[in-house]
């Protein structure tokens, strides 16, 4: 019962009204302690904010309330933002960046980006120590920040599991660094989320990290420019969301003195939930020296694999940029040795030895007759059975001969991924063509 009631996903803030900032606390009589939630909503409080607010109840536990520092009004940071660049200023530079973007960025196909936290998976790790130094040595050499090399990581691994080369995620700004004087110190709503778009084709890596650094510093200078102008922006219509990945890239290192580590005498944290509306968010903690994982993903998917292809994305990039870095992005792998060999090997061993110079149509002309009634091919709500395939198949490959198609031509092919997909190869196949896909 004590358990249920300290869930933290048993309790919902209400955005309509204050406060956005609550404690919830019991008696726990059977282990002689106190329990408490610190609940919050980014509207009130963001990372730094957390930090701030920690900083002032370590003085009070110390009985230094004296020391605190004067509040700093939210509205002198309001007024701050509204001297920034113009909403049509934000308009033309989204508009460069996302105006060519048709499709948007839906990794593993991930599309719901109104979720309520449910059904998240949650894993954190350290990235090596060894290779956050790598990391560093790199950005240092280009002249440019850690987070830049993050960031062309991250898209290095979207890319790859949506099937993209121009990759669009969110990325959370800071909102302080333009903030004015206190905004260090102030709490309220300063994090925003905007698109970023990275493309992971054919540049090499070197210009891409220098592309990727460049568009962050631009992007800092639209920070408070709304998400939903710079989705409008791109050619994704709504209601269809232009990306549904975030990543969150934060400075985390604190100094922890003595005095703070005695103020504390007492309370232990015993965990802490952290959720967005996105089906897919990667937290990195830069530590000051090394860096922190936490992947907050889909269960389908899994956050340790998440977690997984991001060390290896990391990894990739940083060995290209250190021995090789004219190799293009599309070639840099995201796979962990593991998941490739399941891959490669484990799931492509075989029983059966085939003759290496068999067809693949005839093999499947041999099982078609041997088994006419199983099922073949499944797609969604529709099945085909190996007879079924066999000839749909043979109708198409008569119908090419008939237009004039002969052994060694080349048919393309343009279909969306389905039954006709497949009738397709294989009509081509047996009309002694080849085909090319579009």
């Amino acid at each position: 019962q004590l358990a249920s009631r300290f869930d933290a996903r048993h309790y919902r803030l209400d955005l309509r009204r204050a406060p956005m900032l609550q404690l919830v606390y019991s008696r726990d009589e059977a282990q002689d302690r106190w329990l408490a939630i610190l609940l919050f909503h980014h509207m009130a409080l963001d990372h730094t904010a957390l930090d701030v607010m920690q900083h002032e109840m370590q003085l009070h536990l110390l009985g230094q309330g004296e020391r605190l520092g004067e509040a700093m009004p939210y509205r002198n940071y309001v007024a701050q933002a509204r001297l920034g660049a113009s909403e049509a200023e934000h308009e033309a530079f989204f508009r460069d960046m996302l105006g060519d973007i048709d499709e948007p960025t839906l990794p593993f196909g991930l599309q719901d980006v109104q979720g309520d936290g449910h059904g998240i998976d949650e894993v954190r790790e350290p990235v090596d120590l060894a290779l956050s130094r790598r990391l560093r040595a790199q950005a240092r050499q280009l002249g440019v920040s850690a987070a830049s090399l993050v960031h062309l990581a991250w898209a290095q691994v979207l890319g790859k599991v949506s099937g993209s080369q121009e990759v669009v995620f969110g990325t959370v700004l800071l909102g302080r660094m333009q903030g004015g004087d206190g905004a260090d110190r102030a709490l309220g709503m300063f994090i925003n989320t905007l698109p970023l778009r990275v493309d992971v084709g054919a540049q090499d890596v070197r210009t891409g990290v220098k592309a990727t650094h460049a568009r962050l510093t631009e992007l800092l200078g639209h920070e408070h420019a709304s998400l939903a102008l710079a989705q409008r922006c791109s050619g994704v219509a709504a209601p269809t969301p232009l990306f549904s990945a975030l990543l969150n890239y934060r400075h985390s290192a604190a100094e922890v003195t003595q005095d703070g580590l005695s103020a504390w005498n007492g309370i232990e944290a015993l965990s802490g939930d952290e959720r967005t509306n996105y089906p897919l968010t990667l937290n990195v903690d830069d530590l000051g020296e090394g860096f922190s994982l936490t992947a907050l993903v889909d269960t389908s998917i899994g956050a340790a694999r998440i977690c997984g292809y991001m060390q290896m994305a990391l990894d990739s990039l940083v060995t290209a940029l250190e021995q090789a870095p004219h190799t293009a992005l599309q070639a840099l792998t995201v796979l962990p040795p593991a998941e490739r060999r399941q891959l490669l090997e484990t799931w492509n061993t075989r029983d059966a030895e085939y003759a290496a110079d068999a067809l693949i149509h005839r093999q499947f002309e041999a099982w078609a007759t041997a088994q006419p009634d199983a099922v073949a091919v499944i797609h969604e709500e529709q099945t085909l059975t190996y007879g079924q395939l066999n000839a749909r198949a043979n109708q198409l490959a008569h119908s090419l001969l008939a237009e004039g198609i002969r052994p060694d031509d080349r048919v393309a092919i343009c279909v969306e991924r389905g039954l006709d997909m497949i009738v397709g190869l294989l009509g081509i196949l047996k009309a002694g063509a080849g085909y090319v896909p579009l």
